[in-house]
């Protein structure tokens, strides 16, 4: 038992340094599949049955029990997203022109995961894995039609997972896990000044305060003014996870998992960058500023919360070694994405910076796959998966324009000897065309964004694992 520990000890300090490299990357939704290469490969199929490596422990604890001996694993991934918007009948906000398509929002990230795992004796091992479950990235550049809906979107998660298995009989073993989750998002946005400016003097104007003859040349003055909010805040909040595997025989076994809900309240800032009124007329230059300084009362810099909720998952998978050369899988996965109803700002003193509507909707996932032994060395990976999004067509926004999804997988192991293996993982996501119709509840402060999005996905990964 002591040297098992002394090997987990070892394969921590080799290992840790891949957990410093989990960044973020847009998946079905923002949850992020990417857990290793060797899983990538197969399409992630039969994840919580297989244990082919420490990375399963991230699926299902309990094949932390098919662990004969320490082992430590470091990933990398790159996903290069692809979400390119298509106008169709969008409309311009008040005072504003319309703008461009905004060119192809998706951008090519880096992320990583780690993963260490040991017996302690005969019935007892215990695992570690490092890793990145949650990731958004979108940016738009300031000039396109949605800038008042969405410009830059972030959403970065790291997550701690220790876990343990426990094997209650010769065929069950059990698997209990905690989570720690950090948490950061960042939103960014065009607000639009120039409506705010008319509102203002439409508003001061029925007070009898300003001539509303001024008001169409004050309109016509301070057209096309965007201020820029930014959005960020950050938290960390514990969930936990758990699962069975069962073993039939030496050649099949079925797992079940299950992941919990993490419940976020992140705090964080708004700040805006209101535009210069340089170009306003001298003659109309003290009253525009009067109004300006009204609005900039509204659109003030300060402190903000939000409440996430991450949602559940559960899974059933299927492994089975055909022969000797051919292993086949299987898996479905159950996403509780109705814990996602709206994404609410509010002030810290009370009042809500900006509400949306999301009413994401419950999904599931399938996927099959298989591995294929050449000889003791070299093994190839192929799978293919189906991924429901939860992005209804009436609620999608630009900063999340998911839609349902397919992944066709290929990948392969290299084994240099008993210690040593090197994996490696590519698969590209298609999606069906992504309509959208958004005017974030006002045509006059937002515009109308209408057209549709086409999107795809590649993710390439590898990963080095020692058996020690």
């Amino acid at each position: 038992m002591k040297t098992s520990l002394k090997k987990l000890a070892l394969a921590v300090a080799i290992g840790s340094s891949f957990g410093g490299l989990s960044t973020y990357a847009s998946a079905a939704a923002f949850a992020l599949q990417e857990q290793s290469a060797s899983g990538l490969g197969n399409a992630f199929a039969g994840g919580a049955a297989e244990g082919a490596d420490a990375a399963s422990m991230f699926a299902n604890p309990a094949t932390l029990s098919l662990r004969k001996s320490a082992q430590t694993i470091g990933a990398m991934h790159i996903a290069t997203p692809s979400m390119t918007f298509r106008n169709e009948r969008s409309q311009p906000a008040f005072n504003q022109p319309l703008g461009n398509d905004g060119g192809d929002s998706g951008f090519t990230n880096l992320f990583g995961n780690f993963y260490v795992a040991a017996p302690i004796n005969d019935r007892w091992a215990a695992g570690l894995g490092i890793g990145t479950p949650f990731g958004l990235a979108t940016d738009y550049n300031n000039s396109w039609a949605g800038r008042y809906l969405a410009l830059r979107s972030e959403v970065k998660t790291v997550n701690v997972n220790p876990a343990v298995s426990f094997k209650a009989t010769e065929k069950l073993s059990l698997g209990i896990g905690v989570n720690w989750q950090y948490l950061h998002a960042l939103f960014t946005s065009a607000a639009n000044y120039s409506a705010a400016i008319g509102s203002a003097a439409q508003t001061a104007a029925a007070a009898g305060v300003l001539p509303s003859g001024m008001v169409p040349a004050i309109i016509d003055a301070t057209s096309g003014l965007d201020s820029i909010t930014n959005v960020k805040g950050h938290n960390n909040a514990w969930g936990w996870n758990a699962g069975l595997l069962y073993e039939f025989d030496s050649a099949t076994r079925i797992g079940l998992s299950y992941r919990s809900e993490i419940r976020h309240k992140v705090n964080g800032t708004v700040k805006f960058d209101h535009p210069s009124l340089a170009n306003v007329p001298t003659a109309l230059a003290p009253i525009v500023g009067g109004l300006a300084d009204n609005v900039n009362n509204v659109l003030h810099d300060g402190k903000i919360h939000a409440d996430i909720t991450l949602p559940q998952t559960a899974n059933l998978s299927f492994f089975r070694q055909v022969s000797p050369k051919l292993d086949v899988m299987a898996d479905i996965q159950w996403t509780g994405w109705s814990s996602i109803k709206e994404l609410t700002f509010i002030r810290n003193e009370g009042s809500v910076l900006q509400n949306t509507p999301e009413w994401f909707k419950n999904t599931w996932r399938v996927s099959v796959g298989g591995n294929y032994r050449f000889d003791e060395r070299w093994l190839m990976r192929a799978g293919v998966a189906f991924d429901q999004s939860p992005v209804r067509d009436d609620y999608r926004t630009p900063r999340l324009p998911d839609a349902d999804r397919y992944w066709v997988s290929v990948g392969g192991q290299y084994t240099f000897n008993k210690q040593m293996r090197f994996d490696v993982g590519f698969a590209y996501l298609f999606a069906k065309n992504a309509p959208i119709r958004d005017n974030g509840g006002n045509s006059q402060t937002y515009g109308m964004l209408d057209g549709h999005y086409d999107n795809y996905a590649t993710v390439a990964s590898m990963q080095f694992t020692y058996t020690f």
